[in-house]
């Protein structure tokens, strides 16, 4: 499994997709927006690939799909490490 230290999200989902990530998902899906789902058909992750590939692979696809968010309708949120 791979484990981000960054997320892509909404600018409207109040939910920690770090730590709410049930409550996130539902927000996420109720409002049809399907970002899991958006991120898996830009991301091309592998099992042939390390975790750090596919990582870097998933940070590259985050960067596009932002690049390319004219109604800036997602961020990114990091992981908060103590």
């Amino acid at each position: 499994m791979i484990e981000l230290d960054e997320f892509l999200t909404t600018i409207d989902n109040p939910y920690d997709p770090f730590t709410q990530f049930d409550e996130w998902y539902a927000y996420d899906t109720q409002k049809n927006y399907h970002t899991c789902e958006l991120l898996a058909r830009f991301a091309r992750t592998s099992d042939e690939l390390t975790e750090k590939e596919n990582n870097e692979e998933i940070n590259r696809a985050i960067l596009e799909i932002l690049s390319s968010d004219f109604g800036e309708m997602y961020k990114v949120v990091r992981e908060q490490k103590d």
